[in-house]
């Protein structure tokens, strides 16, 4: 296991601890003697501080600028006043590499940014010739008095920067205005990161420097881990930034550990140091963004040499959904999703399949859910969130099934066709083949069943080995999911504490798979 982890592609992420990773970079820098540059970020807007609006520039700017090698010294937030933004730009100017100011720059009264920056390096504004053909081109105006033309009035030493669109090539209409080594950008989270992906690399890129970061995943609580953790960060810190973050909703892990340094060999060596001292496998292979890695990942396992019952019913199941996909058109076919563990995967596998076969289709599945008179809570969450996960286009009906699907007829006459995440082992379904037409008196479909020879283990693997998100109640007993009037956590995961406070195993530890649905009425 400690092979395989440490030998992981770093993942640039933003620092969680910039102070004290400021500190063990800015040693490493000083010892190597390469050149530091650091960044101070100052957030303009009376909005801010009133709680009106919510920074996230200031987040988006430091995990940029982390991977550009910048470190971030400070970040401060002022109000609209012009005296207070001369000072701390001034301050700011002459502390840090980079000063990245937000906000402030318009036609209003509490507008103030460029004023105050004037002030800052006692300068005064005036009309910038480009600046004024450019406001008298987009709002017909030539009147220098006007209020839109109050952003034309900068400081006599800035310079305009026109950053250039990466994807198409064309340069930016507006430019971003600067002051010696003080940049202003726009308030508008939008508008800032379009300007600053445009120009981040020609402002911030230091070449003598970069960062990289690894993180680990562990199964168990911090408490447990907290000595080897001590350990390591005694033995490391010096060259190594070692975080310890605990998460409360997670099914795969209890902690992320973040390692930070500029030495990318130090990494593998403190990656290795723990895993070897963590308690047995807790370090837990997990990857974060399972959706955008489908096709890679399924297909690795479809392709491999691997000669397993599970593997097998995996490679059967994407075979059964490309002879689908061949068949219908995606307006002609439909993923029926209900929340459950089997409907996970079924979603999973579609969306990893089409994506293989269209890579470059813009279209989004469509995917049916029945809503049951009494779901789960975390039932309706989790379906939503993964709408939003999978790109779905939701058909949602309520009622009994056979109802459901006569409006699913008339609502959408082009759909003839539904993939479902249906077993063997399911009630009425010893007898259905991967293609079977629903029965002569219900409304006329092709179901579409991947799943068929599945066994509730196969499942389980599959939603764990990929790291897929699945509904909560999973991991509280639930094996088998209905309605909360006729749904309980199965009795066979129960057990009692030392304190004789019971509780309940997580689904996929249930070891007698035939007994699955002993939590159903």
């Amino acid at each position: 296991m400690a092979a395989i982890l440490c030998k992981l592609p770093l993942r640039m992420t933003s620092s969680p601890n910039s102070h004290r990773l400021s500190t063990v970079l800015n040693h490493i820098i000083k010892m190597d003697g390469r050149s530091q540059s650091t960044a101070g970020i100052i957030v303009i807007g009376d909005e801010i501080l009133k709680g009106q609006t919510a920074d996230t520039n200031s987040n988006f700017i430091c995990k940029h600028l982390f991977s550009l090698g910048v470190t971030v010294k400070k970040i401060s937030v002022i109000g609209d006043d012009k005296d207070t933004i001369a000072e701390e730009v001034a301050h700011f100017s002459n502390s840090y590499t980079h000063v990245i100011t937000s906000g402030g720059i318009g036609p209003t009264h509490d507008d103030k940014t460029l004023e105050g920056i004037a002030k800052a390096f006692s300068e005064e504004t005036y009309p910038h010739p480009q600046l004024v053909e450019l406001i008298k081109g987009y709002f017909g105006t030539d009147d220098l008095t006007s209020p839109k033309m109050k952003m034309a009035f900068i400081p006599k030493s800035a310079t305009l920067k026109y950053g250039v669109n990466k994807i198409t090539g064309k340069k930016a209409l507006y430019p971003l205005v600067s002051v010696k080594n003080v940049h202003m950008f726009p308030g508008v989270p939008a508008q800032l990161e379009r300007a600053f992906h445009m120009l981040e690399k020609e402002l911030f890129m230091n070449p003598g420097v970069e960062f990289h970061t690894m993180d680990m995943f562990i199964n168990k609580d911090e408490m447990t881990i907290a000595s080897v953790l001590n350990q390591a960060d005694e033995k490391f810190r010096k060259e190594v930034m070692l975080g310890s973050y605990p998460v409360t909703h997670n099914s795969y892990y209890k902690v992320r550990l973040t390692l930070e340094s500029l030495d990318e060999d130090k990494l593998g060596q403190v990656c290795q140091y723990l895993t070897e001292r963590l308690p047995q496998d807790s370090v837990v292979m997990y990857e974060k963004d399972p959706v955008s890695a489908a096709v890679k990942t399924l297909y690795t396992l479809v392709e491999s040499d691997e000669d397993t019952v599970y593997a097998n019913n995996v490679r059967h199941a994407v075979k059964v959904i490309e002879e689908g996909l061949k068949k219908y058109s995606l307006e002609e076919i439909c993923v029926g999703f209900n929340g459950g563990k089997d409907c996970t995967a079924l979603l999973h596998l579609c969306h990893a399949v089409f994506k293989k076969m269209y890579p470059d289709s813009k279209a989004n599945l469509n995917a049916l859910y029945i809503r049951s008179k009494l779901p789960f809570p975390e039932v309706e969450e989790f379906i939503q969130v993964s709408r939003d996960r999978y790109n779905l286009e939701m058909l949602r009906f309520e009622g009994r099934i056979k109802n459901s699907m006569s409006e699913l007829q008339e609502q959408h006459p082009k759909i003839k066709a539904v993939i479902m995440g249906t077993r063997r082992t399911d009630p009425y379904s010893d007898h259905l083949e991967s293609f079977s037409m629903t029965d002569p008196d219900w409304p006329q479909f092709m179901r579409i069943n991947p799943l068929l020879e599945w066994q509730y283990s196969d499942v389980w693997t599959f939603l764990r080995s990929f790291c897929l998100p699945y509904c909560s109640l999973y991991d509280r007993g639930y094996t088998s999911l209905g309605s909360m009037n006729n749904t309980h956590p199965n009795p066979r995961l129960q057990y009692r504490d030392d304190k004789g406070v019971v509780y309940y195993r997580a689904a996929y530890e249930l070891d007698q798979h035939e007994k699955e649905r002993d939590g159903r009425n």
